[in-house]
């Protein structure tokens, strides 16, 4: 191996153990959103949304919700069909606020949503989990453990996910182990699924515990979030809608996310999709907002499109990139931070994983996410969470970190001086100028290889998923848990040992 082999693999090795950058652990966008739609468009795709909502109207599986929308001034159709009043459903999505801070457990971990503050979760759900080493295989509460160890180590990850789905745990005790992974093994921004009332409270408590507040300070301070899918088209089912009350009346961060496939579950065209999602989205947050006036808010995107030979979802498609960016315009409008993701569709971590998630990056990203979920590690659609595509995840988001940092034009950074000194055919690898900077002048890569061609062939002609196993092995063995004081452990310990001995949550209701 040559010294500057060496000299690479050295840095690339400092760079898998752990970063402490300010800018990393809170992203600011300096570029303006790109926008798909005129204004006029964007108008028109807001009346038309009014339209489905005050004409066609939401079907809401929820009693409850129902009888909360209709004390709003909102009409019952055939005893589910919810008819918005769209100058009442304006005023309540008013009382939402454009922004929200959410608490981390660890010094430094808090989290901005809106304005030109992102956030980055990890991938979440997935039933699966992959590595080379064993394959694709069920998730289990170690794997879950493991991707928690695992997201710790970078400050480019700044919420958790609910990364892996533990098959091994009883559906009824599953978000108790879930939650105490998250919140014991990292200290970072936790999510919770909507499962129910009481798995809710369930994991409410756990976090609280885990925070160390009371109840009281809970219940007014964000430090955790949830997505409500609504059952596209045009459905609010009783889980979600349980869920939005839950979230509104604890304080917490809603994020109510469409699942609108165009050609599927949405009309075949664009603006079409948008619509529907547009009204599907402000009808959810609609409730949170009567439920509690100012309860936390998230607009959420998902808008993509099938394949229309076999009907399979597609992900990181020029559709789906375009339908971000009018997204973001859309939660503009009403002045609500938005939500978007980093998906693919692919079914191994190939090149067609990595060039699926940077179309869905740069649609999100630039199109002015606030929260973009999903962010490492997800594969095959979202039913797998893959150990290789964590990492090959987490180089292109420290690749966008660096990308938003400001770049400071002054005497130093125009190099006037050095440009002087060597003249006319020269080079710049010795001058002072360089000297002083060279360490920190460039983005030194965790994953990417940049050795020539007989350097890479002589050190095994390892490819980059190869290289992201290794890595992530190595994270793992190096892992170090954050700080987390023995009492709140131990009464952590013991309110999920108590709720497991009176039979987990009932998941019903």
């Amino acid at each position: 191996m040559t010294r500057r082999s060496s000299a690479r693999e050295s840095k690339r090795q400092r760079a898998t153990i752990k970063t402490f950058d300010q800018t990393w652990r809170r992203w600011k966008n300096p570029y303006k959103p790109i926008e798909q739609f005129s204004e006029d468009q964007i108008e028109s795709i807001h009346m038309g949304s009014l339209k489905v909502l005050s004409e066609t109207g939401i079907k809401v599986l929820d009693q409850e919700s129902r009888e909360l929308y209709a004390r709003a001034g909102m009409k019952i159709r055939d005893n589910e069909i919810v008819l918005f009043d769209p100058d009442q459903l304006m005023e309540l999505i008013g009382k939402a606020p454009s922004s929200v801070n959410l608490r981390g457990r660890g010094p430094n971990r808090d989290v901005t949503i809106g304005g030109n503050n992102i956030g980055v979760c990890t991938a979440g759900g997935a039933p699966n989990f992959s590595d080379l080493d064993q394959g694709r295989r069920p998730g289990t509460i170690a794997l879950l453990e493991s991707f928690c160890k695992l997201s710790q180590a970078y400050d480019v990850i700044h919420l958790m996910g609910p990364l892996v789905e533990p098959q091994d745990v009883p559906i009824n005790l599953r978000h108790l182990e879930m939650t105490r992974a998250v919140v014991t093994l990292t200290d970072k921004v936790p999510f919770v699924f909507f499962r129910g009332t009481q798995a809710v409270a369930d994991a409410y408590e756990i976090i609280r515990i885990g925070y160390g507040m009371s109840k009281e300070e809970f219940e007014n301070t964000p430090c955790c979030y949830s997505v409500a899918n609504s059952n596209s088209p045009l459905q609010l089912d009783a889980l979600m809608c349980r869920g939005i009350v839950d979230a509104a009346r604890a304080g917490q961060l809603m994020v109510l996310t469409p699942f609108t496939l165009a050609g599927a579950m949405a009309p075949v065209t664009l603006p079409g999709a948008l619509v529907m999602q547009n009204a599907e989205a402000l009808a959810g947050m609609s409730l949170s907002q009567i439920v509690r006036p100012g309860a936390p808010v998230c607009y959420g995107s998902f808008t993509s499109n099938v394949d229309m030979r076999s009907g399979s979802p597609a992900f990181g498609t020029p559709e789906y990139t375009k339908a971000a960016f009018a997204s973001g315009q859309l939660a503009r409008r009403y002045n609500l931070p938005l939500r978007s993701s980093g998906v693919n569709a692919s079914n191994a971590p190939d090149a067609q994983a990595a060039y699926e998630t940077q179309m869905s990056l740069w649609g999100s990203l630039l199109g002015g996410t606030n929260l973009l979920m999903h962010g490492a590690g997800w594969l095959e659609g979202g039913l797998t969470a893959s150990a290789e595509k964590f990492i090959m995840d987490i180089e292109m988001l420290q690749m966008f970190a660096e990308l938003f940092k400001t770049v400071e034009v002054n005497n130093d950074t125009l190099a006037l001086d050095a440009i002087a000194d060597v003249g006319h055919g020269g080079h710049f690898f010795g001058t002072q100028h360089t000297i002083d900077r060279f360490e920190t002048a460039f983005y030194s890569p965790l994953l990417s290889d940049w050795s020539n061609f007989e350097n890479w062939r002589d050190t095994g002609a390892i490819d980059a998923t190869q290289r992201a196993n290794q890595i992530y092995k190595k994270n793992l063995a190096e892992y170090q848990p954050p700080a987390f004081e023995i009492s709140r452990q131990e009464e952590l310990n013991d309110f999920i040992t108590n709720r497991a001995a009176e039979g987990g949550a009932d998941l019903s209701w």
